[in-house]
């Protein structure tokens, strides 16, 4: 750690691990959950509030970065989910994690086609980073939108909730089965000081009957939201969406990872220097919700949702009078979004909505 090299604001870039080094020492191994909680929101080295992370000069790119058409489906698929609940107005509006506000300003655009629909709207955000909130502010301007911590400070009333990529973020803890019991997976210290895996000698309660060997991830924040959420839907009525990579139905393994410049990292290495993520137990989630109160829809591969709500009928709109470099930009985005080999099968979509027999929504027909 003393050799770690300095970024341009001459601060090492391993400051935050050596943070933590001191306090493994002091208070033994961290949780996966806190040693995410630090690389990512530490108010001096965390990830997500030193930084902007998105597009081609940052360390991922997400679907709204990729194509308008991600955005301009999800706003009229939900002009059109409104209609089924009865066209409140006003309505809330919220999107947890809005990156720069690209998904947000293409979804109203879209939502400007059904005018009764884009009057109704009142736009609330869940954001923690104070760079991508300014992001936010000069992209959202005309929307006047109002920003939050959580969703217990959104307004009372019916609610229209989208997250992308907002649940693979939140903290895990993760679980080993030994030989007679499980136990916890923490980040501890090697003989040289450096950060590493560590196996709790404590058991860890019951996790499956999974092999030996055999690693399970636990995501509290996010159970927590989907109960919070479920409530919610069923008291005050509303539809939420969440798309995101993970997997269904729920199984063991290591999904734990850190992304650096689009290239996949060592997770333990310079900690708040890379984005770390885990792979989404969709069914964990929406069971969460369903018994809070809510009703599950899905989930389905996000390539099968985009196909469903019209993608390549709008991208042959987009590219009718484009040149052939515009007609190559516009193809190639839609293929990264839906192609099962890209993103189309590796990233979900769940929808919840409160308790409802005629709710049709597009997308989660069979």
């Amino acid at each position: 750690m003393a050799g770690a090299a300095l970024t341009e604001a001459g601060v090492s870039e391993d400051a935050l691990g050596a943070k933590l080094a001191v306090r493994i020492r002091a208070a033994g191994p961290l949780s996966l959950a806190e040693y995410m909680q630090a690389a990512l929101w530490d108010p001096a080295q965390g990830y997500y509030a030193t930084r902007d992370p998105l597009g081609a000069r940052g360390d991922f790119i997400t679907a709204p970065e990729i194509s308008q058409i991600f955005g301009e489906l999800i706003g009229l698929w939900f002009a059109d989910s409104w209609r089924q609940i009865g066209a409140p107005d006003p309505v809330i509006l919220c999107e947890l994690g809005p990156g720069r506000g690209t998904l947000m300003a293409d979804f109203l655009r879209a939502a400007a086609i059904v005018p009764e629909f884009r009057r109704a709207l009142r736009l609330h955000l869940i954001e923690a980073s104070p760079g991508l909130r300014a992001q936010q502010e000069k992209t959202l301007a005309s929307a006047s939108p109002a920003w939050h911590r959580d969703i217990d400070e959104l307004p009372a009333g019916p609610l229209l909730l989208v997250a992308n990529e907002f649940l693979d973020a939140l903290p895990i803890h993760q679980y080993q089965r030994g030989a007679d019991s499980w136990h916890e997976r923490r980040i501890g210290l090697d003989a040289r000081g450096g950060l590493a895996f560590v196996l709790d000698p404590q058991a860890a309660g019951e996790h499956g009957a999974w092999p030996v060997g055999s690693i399970v991830e636990a995501r509290p924040a996010a159970q927590d939201l989907a109960a919070r959420l479920g409530r919610r839907l069923a008291a005050s009525h509303g539809v939420a969406l969440f798309i995101d990579y993970g997997y269904y139905p729920s199984a063991p393994g290591d999904s734990f990872q850190a992304l650096s410049r689009h290239r996949f990292a060592d997770p333990l290495n310079a900690p708040g220097s890379a984005d770390l993520t885990a792979h989404v137990d969709f069914m964990r989630f929406g069971a969460g919700a369903e018994s809070a109160g809510a009703q599950r829809h899905g989930p389905v591969d996000q390539g099968a949702f985009l196909k469903a709500l019209g993608a390549q009928a709008r991208a042959s709109k987009l590219a009718a009078g484009k040149s052939p470099a515009g007609r190559e930009t516009i193809g190639s985005g839609l293929h990264r979004l839906v192609d099962p080999t890209q993103m189309g099968s590796l990233f979900k979509v769940l929808a919840l909505s409160h308790h409802a027999s005629a709710l049709r929504l597009a997308g989660f027909l069979n």
